[in-house]
């Protein structure tokens, strides 16, 4: 094969492929068209001698996919928008830096393996694991409109979702630069469609014939309380209590077993370690001792004092001009009927809103500017599951974008959770994709853990997913509702919930593998 020579525009090409992963991406219907999104980048490629060209253009496809898809950040933060698109566009050059670095070197298909391994190690470091995370890129997302095609992520996750694309874009750009053995390549490319699409509805019908625990119901709550103009204004919080009790109540009955309220749903700065005693959690010990069987699930805004001997991290905050100081949290509580409160921290915390990562602590001060708090929120590294032992479920909590990350959520699964409680806040990015796409990730998320999920999100979209990924009772945005749902508990462990992602830890190995043979194998790259 001869190196050839693009007379399309490289910067051409580049629009081509951000507007096909743009157009494929939740909630559009056209998520097959994530097949063909990195062909034309595939094919620059090897076009394009050029390195610095090569990478020049595929920065301009990564900003404009990042920007076409997460804009609705702007409606928070202009800045936290602008931020998210740039750091997610730079780190997303290092898979092409890598293939075209290998492809000059040994050749197209040495070089389209390294960039499938480097994607998905890019994927686990970037998007999962870092300080600066964000996995709403995750490739595997893209089919969360589409569950019936990625039953199998019970088994695989979200990477086996981006390794199956990166697959397939690699396959049908052989094909259509194929020279030779068109036919072979024909079949292997239809093969790699079809073949995880056939045990993908192979599992649904296994799952559906293993249905038989016994089940209770859940009331979620969704109160449409504007986060900007009326949730956190002074003088407001009983009324909002309130509200919360009454569309409760409208729903409760007598094998109802747990309520749900969103996130920061009790507005209220309050102490942890004086709940019992704060007067605006008194009508919702009220409420529960007029229904002895249920709990409460419920987003607080928690606050706890540090002991003076404690160190001081980036969390910690002075107390006034005082020589106490405290940590501030996004906390998740489950208020039983005799008071007891069982508290979690949410850990996976918004870059720049809610926390600064260490090695960037000299930014701290400029949190604000990226619509966050003063200050960096505490959290937890425990994946505590919320729920005596005799309660009918066993939450798995996860508060705002937590549930976007696959692998942090499975470990509750191994902790004891039998069902997924998602309590979130999406009224900052308004009436936009942000929120219908943060609702249909977390489908993955029930079918990587074969578990229920109960989704209470303060302005929508409030619903309920079964473990095969299907939505039940999602609620209009900006409006009010209490739904109800039975549901049963699962305690099943699938691959995934088990292991984790397995696949990315073995790309990361294979990528350093594939890496030393490139500096110590002799060259055969095409001339």
């Amino acid at each position: 094969m001869k190196k050839q020579y693009s007379t399309f525009p490289g910067w051409g090409l580049a629009l081509v492929a951000a507007l096909l992963l743009w157009a494929a991406w939740p909630v559009s219907p056209l998520s097959f068209l994530v097949f063909f999104g990195f062909v034309p980048l595939l094919y620059l490629g090897t076009t394009t001698p050029s390195r610095r060209k090569f990478m020049l253009c595929t920065a301009l496809a990564m900003a404009v996919w990042n920007g076409l898809t997460t804009w609705w950040i702007w409606n928070a933060s202009g800045i936290g928008m602008v931020a998210a698109v740039l750091v997610n566009t730079l780190v997303m050059l290092f898979p092409w830096f890598i293939y075209h670095f290998v492809l000059t070197r040994k050749g197209a298909t040495w070089g389209g393996y390294a960039w499938l391994l480097a994607w998905l190690s890019m994927e686990y470091f970037h998007l999962q694991n870092w300080g600066l995370s964000w996995p709403w890129m995750t490739l595997g997302n893209v089919f969360a409109t589409q569950p019936d095609w990625v039953q199998w992520y019970e088994i695989t996750g979200t990477s086996g979702g981006s390794c199956w694309v990166l697959l397939v874009n690699l396959m049908l750009f052989r094909l259509l630069t194929a020279e030779a053995g068109f036919r072979r390549k024909s079949i292997a490319a239809a093969s790699a469609i079809l073949l995880p699409l056939l045990f993908s509805f192979s599992l649904i019908q296994w799952r559906t014939g293993n249905r038989k625990q016994p089940a209770r119901n859940v009331v979620v709550v969704q109160p449409n309380i504007d986060p900007y103009e009326e949730k956190f204004l002074a003088g407001t919080q009983e009324m909002q209590i309130q509200q919360l009790i009454r569309l409760s109540e409208s729903q409760i009955d007598e094998n109802t077993a747990l309520v749900i309220w969103p996130e920061t749903a009790i507005p209220v700065q309050a102490w942890e370690e004086e709940l019992k005693q704060n007067y605006f959690f008194y009508p919702v010990y009220d409420f529960l001792q007029r229904h002895p069987d249920v709990n409460l699930f419920t987003g607080i805004d928690g606050y706890r004092r540090l002991p003076k001997d404690a160190p001081k991290t980036l969390s910690a905050r002075r107390l006034g001009e005082t020589d106490q100081y405290y940590e501030a949290f996004n906390s998740g509580a489950l208020i039983h009927q005799d008071t007891s409160i069982q508290l979690y921290h949410k850990s996976r915390l918004v870059p720049g809103v809610e926390m600064i990562p260490s090695w960037l602590g000299f930014m701290a001060s400029l949190a604000g500017e990226f619509g966050g708090i003063a200050g960096t929120y505490g959290s937890q590294k425990e994946r505590t599951v919320l729920g005596k032992e005799d309660d009918f479920f066993k939450i798995a909590p996860s508060i705002c974008y937590e549930s976007v990350y696959g692998e942090f959520m499975a470990t509750y699964a191994r902790n004891g959770a039998n069902i997924i409680a998602i309590i979130t806040n999406d009224g900052w990015w308004g009436n936009t994709p942000g929120y219908k796409q943060h609702m249909q990730y977390a489908r993955l998320r029930a079918i990587e853990n074969r578990r229920w999920v109960a989704r209470s999100a303060n302005t929508g979209i409030s619903c309920f997913i079964d473990p095969l990924g299907k939505v039940y009772q999602p609620q209009p945005w900006d409006e009010s509702s209490a739904i109800k749902q039975e549901i049963y508990p699962s305690e099943t462990l699938t691959f995934f919930s088990r292991f984790g992602d397995v696949l990315s830890k073995a790309a990361l190995l294979l990528l350093a593998v594939l890496l030393i043979a490139t500096f110590t194998i002799k060259n055969h790259a095409l001339k």
